[in-house]
């Protein structure tokens, strides 16, 4: 067993967690962090797409109730009829654009550079969201109109640029239509169910050749702490944004962003 493959796993699996519901792109991290722990051939590609389902798992396992709730009131209550059209019709868009864009976008979109420049773009564009005038008008996942979640669904095909951040185009795109902090952050982790369950899915189905019986210890590992660290930072990330706004993930971005940048403009253009 390679103990230094087991422990760069574990590191992504923390990277992960941490950044899949926040407003800071995981799948753009992961790009950057696998890039510099040498983690970046196609073996390592479907790891990174595997530890996602840890991530949903936390979500899943932290609304378990709503979720259970739904499921069980389906056949008799509008209201949770409305709540499952709602993630269906919010799903749909980036559905549609990922099957015919995927391809593409892994070919030509996949590398930190790009990943860099959305992040910084994506952390002005939340910053310009922030000093827009509030108007929330749902303070529940539960009066969201279709229209509404349609809006977000389309907001969502954004995060398939990888660095703008699925989180981050859902929930700013949710303030701009009038949700509440707390409601543009949890529908956006209702809709990251079906959106990574089909996603991980349809990679995993596709590159299922590369994988063996000996990437088992591997995926554990980062499936694991993929799920333990998404549960704390859920729960930590509800509580921050109860009390702040969301302009500290713009500046990271920014920072963040630029820091990258400069790195590899240094590294390729060094004489």
């Amino acid at each position: 067993m390679d103990l230094l493959l087991l422990f760069k796993g574990l590191i992504l699996g923390i990277v992960e967690g941490v950044t899949e519901f926040i407003p800071v792109s995981s799948t753009g991290h992961l790009i950057l962090a696998g890039n510099l722990l040498g983690l970046d051939d196609e073996r390592a590609k479907v790891f990174e797409i595997f530890i996602q389902l840890g991530a949903i798992l936390s979500i899943i396992w932290l609304y378990r109730e709503k979720l259970s709730g739904v499921l069980r009131e389906i056949p008799r209550l509008d209201a949770a009829r409305r709540f499952a059209l709602n993630i269906f019709v919010a799903f749909l868009p980036s559905a549609v654009f990922g099957l015919v864009l995927h391809k593409a976008i892994k070919a030509y979109l996949f590398n930190p550079v790009t990943v860099a420049a959305a992040l910084v773009t994506g952390g002005i564009a939340i910053l310009l969201i922030e000093r827009m005038k509030q108007n929330s008008q749902v303070n529940s996942v539960d009066e969201l109109t279709l229209k509404q979640a349609a809006g977000i669904g389309l907001a969502q095909c954004l995060s398939l640029f990888p660095g703008v951040s699925r989180s981050g185009a859902t929930i700013m795109s949710g303030l701009v239509i009038g949700l509440d902090r707390k409601v543009a952050a949890e529908f956006s982790f209702f809709l990251a169910i079906p959106t990574m369950f089909a996603a991980t899915g349809y990679d995993l189905l596709k590159n299922r050749s590369v994988l063996s019986a000996a990437d088992i210890p591997l995926f554990t590992v980062g499936f694991v702490t993929a799920f333990l660290s998404a549960l704390i930072v859920v729960k930590a990330f509800l509580k921050f944004i109860s009390k702040h706004d969301f302009k500290s993930f713009a500046y990271y971005r920014i920072i963040f962003g630029l820091t990258v940048l400069g790195f590899y403009w240094q590294r390729d253009w060094r004489f």
